[in-house]
């Protein structure tokens, strides 16, 4: 499993919603890779991301397996990690 999380510095949501991420990811184990829209373009192209924040997880052959974006509780996010882990 592959996590990318994009965001931006002045984006509001995401400043709510990065702690939070980085909580779960740490007790459950994972890394995640933090896009920066406004500098790593290659990524949001390749996967299309218009709007943040936006929580991508991909399977080991590299295919989409889950795409969120907008805030969402604790309760959610460790519940996804654990059905896509």
């Amino acid at each position: 499993m592959k996590v990318f999380y994009f965001s931006a510095p002045w984006c509001g949501p995401c400043k709510t919603f990065k702690p939070v991420l980085q909580q779960v990811t740490s007790e459950l184990g994972i890394s995640i890779n933090d896009i920066n829209v406004d500098y790593d373009a290659m990524y949001t192209e390749k996967y299309n991301v218009t709007s943040i924040p936006t929580l991508i997880i991909l399977d080991n052959q590299g295919n989409v397996t889950y795409r969120n974006t907008g805030v969402i509780s604790k309760a959610l996010l460790e519940t996804t990690f654990k059905n896509y882990k």
